[in-house]
Parts: structure tokens; C-alpha cells; sequence
């Protein structure tokens, strides 16, 4: 069992990237103490002045956050607390992509939601990811499971089409109205892992992506600007790790917030059936990047552990 740690990054670039409004920290402790006293001294001049202050629910630090507190078992369960309905799109209503199916919560008492887009590996269509789908939906986020064009489309292809995907779910989808247009990630398998790497170097207003056993000829990507999860697997044939995702995220920026899990034993189809260690990291890396939500940095930093995880590499402490 290998676990290691790369230096967390300088904090110069780091507040290069705040000023920029890139991202997306949210510095624990730093601030809370003269908020807090700022917070009682204008409720005293409130309270002097005959004011009363009503709590407000919705007044949270972090207006992202949904669902209730996250523990181990919470993000390892096939379902998670939000209700999901599930709505198709046509290949002849798409636009630049093959269609797909959106998973969303039911609910929309919390707000509006981040999404994710996920796209299958060469070959195979969204069906091979369809497990994952309601997986993450039901922990608060809408997904959108594509079909590509073509099933032998390139990486590069694969990355434009996700990216087209997140535009129509955002302004011409039936559910756009639950969509929070700000906080959108991507995901994909083999060569839609490839595209998630090609639509995050395109798009750096994106929150987070995560190539699974991902599949490209380039091998640099020290362009990326979004917080990558990359999971690669030990025994993969297809796309080994020390020829695609060990060498995808070495070549990331030592600046930016990312995380490289080898799946123990694992072949290259491993995120084609039900997986929870895909899964509940997955989770946590969206949750994280896309909700902005520090709840779930337990489960990212210090490293996790188990019998599933050939090795953990991580840029900790993401919200130092």
C-alpha cells in the first residue's frame, strides 16, 4: 500500500487564482473570529435601536452546501438523501453532442444545484455509466450522462462534447431552472476520461473534473486550471497508469488542487460497474470543488487508506 503527499502549493499562485475569482477556497478559521465580533457589535447597535434579528437558515457561510453532514458511510451508500427523477434528451434535441440522460433531485427546497457531465469511454455508450448517474444526483448535484456523436470519437472530440453538454443542460435543458450555471464539472471514462482533461484545459471556469482511467496521446497538461481528480487503475491493459494518469497528473500545475487514486487491482473497466471507492472520492472531490463545501476535505485529506487503494496522491491541505 503506497501512500504519498506532494507539497502544497505557493501560496503567492494561490492568491494569484483568488484575485483572478478562478476559485474557490474557502480558508477555514481565517476571518471567522472578527466576522463573528463585527456580527455581535452590529446586532447591539440593532438591538439599541429597538431591531430584532431573526436567524436566517439560508444565511449560511457557505450557501452551497446541501444536504445534511457527511459521514464515511453516508458517501459510500448507493443513495444518498436527496429524491432523484431522471429525464431524457434526444440525440435530435442535442447539439454538438449525442444525447443522454439527466439525473436530478426532485426537491428543489435547497436551491439550485452543481452539475456534472460524464461521457463514456471509446466504443461504449452512456449506458456503461449509468450506475454512477443517480449515485451522485441523490447526493445534490444534476448529471448528465452523454452519449458522443460517435462511439470512436477522439478525446478532443469527447471534450467539446462535454462541454456542449453543459451548455445545453444549463440554458436549454427541461431542468436548467435547478441548475447553478457557476458551479459545473466533468467527468468521463477511457477516452471521455481524455475528454475530461481536453474540456478542463478549455474551459478553466470549470469547478472540478475527474478522468477515470482516462485514455490520451498528450500527455502534458500543465494548462488545467480546474481542481483535477484523476483515478487510474493497477492492472488497467488499455491505458496503464504509468503511460496515462500517473504521467496526467505529474504534468498538472504543482499550484493546482489535485489527487491521483489507484483503484488495488483494478482493470481498465473498473468505472463501468458499481464501484465505491470511485464513488464516495468522487463525491468528496465534487462536493469539495463544486459546492465549495469543507465537510467533505476529511475524506480527501489526509489521505484515505483501504485495501481498495493501490496509492493516494494528493496536494494537501486544500483549504489551507
Amino acid at each position: 500500500m503506497k501512500s504519498s503527499s506532494v507539497p502544497p502549493p505557493y501560496p503567492s499562485s494561490r492568491s494569484h487564482r483568488h484575485a483572478a475569482g478562478s476559485h474557490r477556497r474557502i480558508p477555514v478559521g481565517s476571518g471567522r473570529a472578527s466576522r463573528g465580533l463585527a456580527l455581535t457589535f452590529v446586532a447591539g447597535l440593532l438591538a439599541v435601536a429597538g431591531v430584532v434579528l431573526v436567524p436566517n437558515a439560508n444565511a449560511a457561510e457557505n450557501p452551497f452546501e446541501r444536504g445534511p453532514a457527511p459521514t464515511a458511510a453516508s458517501i459510500a451508500a448507493t443513495r444518498g438523501p436527496f429524491a432523484v427523477s431522471e429525464t431524457t434528451v434526444s440525440s435530435l434535441s442535442a447539439s454538438g453532442f449525442g444525447g443522454g440522460t439527466i439525473y436530478f433531485p426532485t426537491s428543489t427546497s435547497a436551491g439550485t444545484f452543481g452539475a456534472v457531465a460524464i461521457a463514456p469511454g471509446y466504443t461504449a455508450s452512456r449506458s456503461s455509466m449509468a450506475w454512477l448517474g443517480p449515485r451522485l444526483a441523490s447526493q445534490g448535484f444534476v448529471v448528465f450522462n452523454i452519449d458522443t456523436n460517435s462511439r470512436y470519437d477522439q478525446p478532443a472530440s469527447r471534450g467539446r462534447q462535454l462541454l456542449a453538454a453543459l451548455d445545453f443542460l444549463t440554458e436549454r435543458s427541461s431542468v436548467r431552472s435547478r441548475v447553478d450555471a457557476d458551479r459545473l464539472s466533468v467527468m468521463g471514462h477511457s477516452m471521455g476520461g481524455g475528454g475530461t482533461l481536453e474540456a478542463a484545459e478549455d474551459r478553466p471556469q470549470l469547478q472540478a473534473a475527474i478522468p477515470l482511467t482516462p485514455w490520451n496521446l498528450t500527455k502534458n497538461w500543465s494548462r488545467v486550471q480546474v481542481p483535477t481528480l484523476v483515478i487510474g487503475a493497477e492492472n488497467d491493459s488499455i491505458a496503464s497508469v504509468r503511460s496515462h494518469s500517473e504521467p496526467f497528473f505529474t504534468s498538472l500545475p504543482a499550484s493546482l488542487d489535485k489527487a491521483y487514486l489507484e483503484l488495488n487491482g483494478a482493470s481498465h473497466f473498473a468505472p463501468n460497474t458499481p464501484d465505491t471507492t470511485i464513488a464516495s472520492t468522487s463525491i468528496s472531490w465534487l462536493k469539495r470543488f463544486v459546492d465549495n463545501d469543507l465537510r467533505y476535505e476529511q475524506f480527501l485529506c489526509p489521505a484515505p487508506t483501504g485495501r481498495e487503494i493501490e496509492e493516494y496522491r494528493d496536494t494537501c491541505p486544500h483549504s489551507s
